[in-house]
């Protein structure tokens, strides 16, 4: 089986640093969460090929900060550092809430849905379609994080409060009708 992402926590990853990036901050404010994000991605140069995908991932991340974090309190603000290049997309994503708290258990139910799936035990499988905690409503599942590890190749990491995450794409650029990676 292949290597498992997980996610982690450790706010002196460099993924962390903020310099040279371009900042906003916004209340948490649900029914803005799309023009929030639309702010940020107008930002990403249109050599990005995977700009919708980008954009939801984006989005998901921000609503995240805005719903789970700041639990859609407009006094609480959610700050986000940004950089695009045609090469890379690296934000900063930081609510005031009390952090993430069941990171560890979130790894351990990834790690038995991903089993299920290696070994194709689709019947067990059923038991981990959905992430869910005592705060979970209707609409969470977890589904927003495992995308988030597969669509960020450069990493996803929360810092130590585990109130903000900090994510990297990598884009293979083309030269000459080669794939080179990005920088």
């Amino acid at each position: 089986m292949n290597e498992i992402k997980e996610l982690r926590a450790d706010g002196s990853d460099p993924l962390f640093d903020k310099t040279s990036m371009l900042f906003k901050e916004f209340p948490s404010d649900f029914r803005q969460i799309r023009y929030f994000t639309l702010l940020i991605v107008q930002s990403a140069p249109l050599e990005i090929k995977e700009i919708n995908l980008l954009e939801q991932q984006i989005s998901e991340v921000i609503k995240n900060a805005v719903k789970h974090g700041n639990e859609c309190d407009t006094n609480k603000k959610v700050r986000v550092w940004y950089s695009f290049s045609p090469t890379h997309a690296h934000l900063i994503v930081e609510d005031e809430g009390e952090g993430f708290k069941d990171l560890e258990k979130w790894n351990e139910f990834n790690r038995k849905r991903l089993e299920c799936l290696h070994t194709q035990n689709f019947e067990q499988l059923a038991d981990f379609v959905s992430f869910r905690t005592n705060k979970s409503d209707d609409h969470d599942g977890g589904n927003a994080l495992f995308a988030a590890l597969e669509y960020w190749n450069g990493g996803f990491v929360y810092n130590d409060k585990r109130n903000g995450v900090a994510m990297l794409k990598r884009y293979q650029q083309k030269r000459h009708g080669v794939a080179i990676d990005g920088e």
